[in-house]
C-alpha cells in the first residue's frame, strides 16, 4: 500500500508539473523512485543469493574505523573538490561503467589536480550516485578474515544492488548474503555490536517480524542491540543519516530544529532516546547536537563523512554553516574539520549518502572498554583491551602502552603485558584521592601499522575522576594496646589489623618503635603488605622500659595508601610494677554519657576511706586535667565525679582517665563528640 501511495504521490506531481509547464526534475539525482523505477515491478532484477552467515564472533566495521579507502561513482554527484581532497591521504576508488569512462574520469582527474597516485577503479555498470545506500557493508569473521554482507537494496536498481558482489570480488573476500531488504543511509554501526536504523526497515519487510528483523541484524553483523527509532524528520526518505550518526561508540549526533518547528518535539525525542541508551562502552551515549533547520539554503550537516581522522561536512552557504563547522570541532576534537560547499546537496541527500568507506582489511583494531567519568577511588588502575592485527602480523610487544597523565600533567607510558588471547594489561599507578586520569591506548605491529584507542588517541583521551569516599578501611583489635599487668608487660599484647572493605588494603608502613623507646612492634611483614577482604594481620606489642611514674600513652601508626591509622599505646607504670593486679577492675568505674558533648560523670563503686585522684590525659599523652577528692567514709553505694569537659576547653577528640583510689588504680578511654 506505502509503494502505490508513493507512486501515486509521484505520478501526481508529475503531472502536475507538466500541466502547469514546469521543469520536471531529474529522477536520477533524487533518493526517490524514477518514473521507470515507478512503474517497474517491484521485483525488478534483484541478483542476490542468500547465504549462511559469517562464522565466529562477527565485528561489523563502523564508518569511523580506519578505511584504507573510499568508494565514489561516475558520474558523479559530488564536487571535485571533496575527491581531491579525499585523494590527498587515501585511496579514491570510482565505480565506472566501462574503459571509456575510466579515461574520462582520469583526464577530469588530471584537470583538476587529483593525486591519480591514489586512485583506482572498479568497472560495474551503477543505476545512481548513491554508493552509500547500495554499497558495502564490512565486517570480519571469527577467524579475522574480512568480508561483506550484502542485502537487497531497497530499490528497483539492478546494478546498484549488484555492487557488493563486485567489490567482493575485486578485494578478494568473502560475500555473505543477508535476506533483508535495507539501505547504507537508513543504518548505522558504533563497530562494538550495536547499531541503528529508522522504522523504514519494518516498513520493507512486512513479511518479517520485528524480532525477525533483530535475528538477521543480530546473525550476520553482530549487532545486539538494534535500535529501531521513529524517524523526526518528516520526509517520505526515512533515512537515520539525514538527522543521525555516530561519531564513536558512545558519541552520537543528532539534529535539531527550531521550538516552532513542527518536528521540534519528534526531534527532541529522538535525542532523548540514544541518551537513555546504555552504549557499548557501558554507559549512557553522549549526545549532541547540531542545528538542521532544513530551511533555504539546506542544511544537511549530520550527512557528513568520516573518513580516518578527517571530518568532511557538506555545506551550501547557509548562515548555520560556520556554527555546523564549529559544533564538528568542538565534539570531535584532533579531528581535521572539512567544509565541503556544493549546490547540490539537499536536506535527504548530502556528502554522506554519495560515498562509502573501504574497511582497511588489515587494521590494527583496539577493542576497549574504557574507564571513564567518576569512579571509585583506587591507587592503581588496570586498563585492559583486546588488540587484533587483522593483517595477520605480530604486535611490537615493546610497543603496546598505555599512555596516561594525572591533573593535566605531563604524560607517561605504562607497557601493556600479555593476559591471554588477544588481552593485553597495563596499570595506572600511583592515583592519588580525587586525581583526574586522561589516558589512551597505543599499539604498533609488524606491517607497519598503528593504532590508537579512543581512535584519534591523545586529543580526546578517556577521562576518569575518583572519588574518595571516605571509610575505614581497618579497624583495630583490641581499639587500644594496654599494659596493665605484669603479665602483659612481660608477655607483649597481640595486636589484630583487619581489613573492614570488599577491597584489598595496601598497608605501607607500621610504627616499630615507640616515644623513647618505649615499646616496640615484631612479626612485622615485609612492606608495603596487601590485606586482603575479611582477613586481619597480627603484630605484637611488646613494652620495652618501665619507668614508674604516671600514665603513659603513645601512638601507633599504620599508613595505607588512603589513609594513616591511629592506635593507642597504653601503660600505666603504676599498675605494672606495684600494684595487686587482683585489686584491679575496669568495673570500679563506670562513666556516662560516652561519648560526652559535655558533661561526663565517673561512678565508682566500693570507694575505700580515702582521697580519689582523676587524672585525664589526650591521645598524645600529655596531662589535660587532674584533681583529688577527699572520701569522708566508707560508702557502701556509689561516688560520683562530674567534669564539665568544655570548661575545660578540651576539643573533639580521644581521651584516658587515671583514677586512683587507695590501691585501686583505674584506667580507661573517653570519647569527646561535638
Amino acid at each position: 500500500m506505502k509503494n502505490k501511495l508513493l507512486i501515486l504521490f509521484f505520478s501526481l506531481l508529475i503531472f502536475g508539473h507538466n500541466v502547469i509547464g514546469q521543469v520536471v526534475p531529474d529522477y536520477r539525482k533524487l533518493h526517490y523512485l524514477s518514473k521507470e523505477e515507478m512503474t517497474a515491478p517491484l521485483n525488478t532484477s534483484r541478483d542476490f543469493t542468500p547465504t549462511d552467515p559469517p562464522s565466529g564472533d562477527i565485528r561489523n566495521v563502523a564508518e569511523f574505523d580506519q578505511m584504507q579507502g573510499v568508494l565514489v561513482r561516475y558520474p558523479f554527484g559530488i564536487p571535485m573538490d571533496l575527491i581531491r581532497d579525499m585523494a590527498d591521504y587515501t585511496t579514491v576508488t570510482t565505480i565506472v561503467a566501462n574503459s571509456s569512462q575510466q579515461q574520462t574520469v582520469t583526464t577530469q582527474y588530471q584537470n583538476n589536480n587529483v593525486n591519480l597516485d591514489n586512485c583506482n577503479f572498479l568497472i560495474a555498470p551503477t543505476d545512481s550516485y548513491w554508493v552509500r545506500d547500495y554499497g558495502p557493508w564490512f565486517v570480519f569473521d571469527g577467524d579475522n578474515n574480512p568480508g561483506i554482507v550484502d542485502f537487497p537494496y531497497n530499490r528497483p536498481r539492478p546494478n546498484d544492488n549488484n555492487i557488493p558482489q563486485k567489490v567482493a570480488q575485486w578485494l578478494g573476500i568473502d560475500l555473505y548474503g543477508m535476506n533483508l531488504i535495507s539501505t547504507g543511509g537508513n543504518y548505522m554501526c558504533d563497530g562494538m555490536g550495536q547499531a541503528a536504523s529508522t522504522d523504514l526497515v519494518w516498513d520493507e519487510n512486512p513479511s518479517l517480524t520485528h524480532d525477525d528483523i533483530a535475528g538477521y541484524v543480530e546473525d550476520y553483523l553482530n549487532n545486539s542491540p538494534y535500535h529501531v527509532t521513529a524517524d523526526p524528520l518528516g520526509e517520505y526518505i526515512k533515512h537515520i543519516d539525514c538527522w543521525g550518526k555516530f561519531l564513536s561508540p558512545d558519541k552520537v549526533l543528532i539534529g535539531q530544529v527550531p521550538t516552532t518547528d513542527s518536528r521540534y518535539q519528534d526531534f527532541e525525542d529522538a535525542a532523548n532516546y540514544f541518551a537513555t541508551q546504555t552504549s557499548s562502552y557501558g554507559k549512557p551515549y553522549r549526545v549532541y547536537r547540531v542545528f538542521t533547520p532544513g530551511t533555504y539554503p539546506n542544511t544537511p550537516y549530520t550527512n557528513s563523512l568520516i573518513l580516518n581522522n578527517k571530518v568532511f561536512v557538506p555545506l551550501t552557504g547557509s548562515q548555520w554553516d560556520d556554527e555546523a563547522l564549529a559544533t564538528y570541532e568542538e565534539i570531535m576534537p584532533g579531528y581535521e574539520i572539512i567544509g565541503i560547499t556544493y549546490n547540490g546537496w539537499e536536506n535527504t541527500d548530502a556528502l554522506h549518502c554519495r560515498t562509502k568507506g573501504v574497511a582497511d582489511l588489515g587494521m590494527l583494531y583496539i577493542n576497549h572498554v574504557p574507564t571513564t567519568g567518576s569512579v571509585l577511588y583506587h591507587p592503581n588502575y588496570s586498563i585492559s583491551a583486546d588488540i587484533t592485527a587483522y593483517s595477520g602480523n605480530n604486535l611490537y610487544q615493546d610497543s603496546l602502552l598505555v599512555y596516561y597523565k594525572i591533573n593535566g600533567g605531563a604524560y607517561t607510558t605504562a607497557t601493556m603485558q600479555y593476559e591471554s588471547g588477544n588481552t593485553y594489561t597495563g596499570v595506572i599507578e600511583n592515583v592519588m584521592p580525587s586525581d583526574t586520569v586522561s589516558y589512551y591506548i597505543y599499539a604498533a605491529d609488524e606491517s607497519g601499522r598503528n593504532a590508537t584507542a579512543p581512535y584519534i588517541g591523545e586529543p580526546d583521551p578517556f577521562v576518569f575522576t575518583n572519588i574518595y569516599f571516605p571509610t575505614t578501611e581497618i579497624s583495630f583489635n583490641p581499639d587500644t594496646v594496654k599494659f596493665l599487668t605484669p603479665e602483659q608487660a612481660a608477655n607483649g599484647v597481640p595486636l589484630y589489623i583487619v581489613n573492614q572493605i570488599s577491597d584489598n588494603v595496601t598497608i605501607n608502613s607500621i610504627t616499630e618503635f615507640g616515644t623513647n623507646n618505649n615499646w616496640y612492634v615484631e612479626d612485622l611483614p615485609d612492606m608495603p603488605y596487601t590485606l586482603l577482604p575479611d582477613d586481619s594481620l597480627m603484630v605484637m606489642v611488646y613494652l620495652n622500659i618501665v619507668t614508674k611514674g604516671e600514665i603513659v600513652i603513645d601512638t601507633l601508626f599504620v599508613e595505607t595508601n588512603l589513609n594513616t591509622y591511629n592506635e593507642i599505646v597504653l601503660f600505666d607504670t603504676d599498675l605494672i610494677t606495684d600494684v595487686d593486679n587482683s585489686k584491679i577492675s575496669e568495673s570500679v568505674v563506670t562513666t556516662y554519657p560516652n561519648p560526652t558533648t559535655g558533661n561526663i560523670n565517673f561512678v565508682l563503686q566500693d570507694v575505700k576511706y580515702q582521697d580519689v585522684n582523676i587524672q585525664l590525659y589526650d591521645n598524645m599523652g600529655n596531662k589535660v586535667y587532674e584533681s583529688t577528692q577527699q572520701v569522708s567514709e566508707n560508702l557502701s553505694g556509689s561516688f560520683v565525679i562530674r567534669i564539665n569537659t568544655d570548661e575545660l576547653g578540651l576539643n573533639v577528640g580521644t581521651y584516658f582517665y587515671k583514677i586512683s583510689n587507695g590501691n585501686n588504680i583505674v584506667s580507661g578511654k573517653l570519647i569527646k563528640v561535638q
